[in-house]
């Protein structure tokens, strides 16, 4: 079972358009080390990394994202938006709002999305960068395009957000929705029922199914984005760069996004890269082989060391 590292506090910090919540581990005075979770998790998915970095004497900061656990929106009226553009202003305001200048991130699914975007955007404020599954900066014009049959396969869940239904059925049933998803995406991973309702719990934050279904119809150009974020979308339609140093780890079972995808990401990145395949480990991998996510933390903070 999932546990906090011994000394974690938990704390929050305002942000111009949210109140987010987040856990500190380490000293206070540690390199800053960021850490994102993905969709449908939440900050226990790191848990196992927190401690030995926490050790190691980082500063562990490991946030949740807008719609899940105690963050909340600051304007009733503010849109509920999923885009990768908010997620990205959202690492950048957080880092804004702890006084931190400069951060090693990590990263998975939607967390992975957000660190590669500051990443790109704003390298100054990067020492370096773990990506799980490569580079996540969505392709929205191209968004369009067909995958192959298998691909389409492994998103039902997108095309299923799409419909009336499928919001719905998000808001209904949510937490079978994701335990399924749970069990695809990282099928060699046993995990127990008190792990899954530790995290599930996050499920029930109040923008859980807007963010949700916006993130996945904004994608695929089937909702409108916020107007504030058009102009990070503008440049994020371009596919920027990354120049930082960056770590890729992509585990071997992915159910839903396959090694394969990331195979040629490296045009991606301009900067010292390096990626592996995880045997066993499938989309979950913080979870499943934590090492992984020590070594590599520790790897980018030893090779950015002034």
């Amino acid at each position: 079972m999932p546990t906090p590292a011994p000394d974690t506090r938990t704390l929050s910090v305002a942000t111009p358009t949210l109140e987010i919540g987040y856990e500190e581990s380490g000293p206070a005075d540690g390199p800053p080390v960021i850490l994102l979770h993905g969709f449908p998790d939440d900050v226990r998915t790191w848990d196992g990394a927190v401690g030995p970095l926490a050790a190691d004497g980082c500063r562990v900061i490991v946030p949740w994202l807008r719609g899940y656990g105690p963050t909340r929106f600051t304007d009733a009226m503010a849109p509920r938006s999923g885009q990768q553009a908010a997620l990205g202003a959202d690492l950048r305001a957080f880092m804004a709002a702890l006084g931190i200048e400069r951060a090693t991130l990590g990263g998975y699914d939607w967390g992975g999305r957000a660190a590669c975007i500051l990443a790109a955007l704003r390298p100054e404020r990067v020492r370096g960068l773990l990506t799980i599954t490569g580079y996540n900066i969505q392709n929205i014009p191209a968004s369009l395009r067909p995958a192959g049959a298998a691909d389409e396969y492994r998103y039902w869940y997108q095309w299923y957000f799409h419909t009336e239904r499928g919001r719905v059925g998000l808001e209904q049933n949510r937490r079978d929705i994701c335990r399924l998803l749970w069990r695809l995406w990282s099928p060699n991973w046993r995990f127990g029922d008190e792990t899954f309702d530790i995290t599930a719990d996050s499920f029930d934050n109040p923008d859980f199914v807007d963010v949700v279904i916006h993130s996945y119809r904004h994608r695929h150009r089937a909702a409108p984005g916020d107007p504030a974020l058009e102009p990070i979308e503008a440049r994020l339609a371009g596919q920027p760069p990354i120049s930082v140093p960056t770590i890729v780890l992509h585990g071997e079972a992915d159910g839903v996004d396959v090694p394969e995808n990331s195979a040629g990401d490296s045009r991606h990145f301009t900067g010292p890269y390096r990626r592996e395949v995880v045997p066993v480990a499938g989309h979950f991998l913080p979870r499943e082989t934590p090492e992984k996510v020590v070594e590599a933390i520790r790897e980018l903070l030893a090779g950015t060391e002034a």
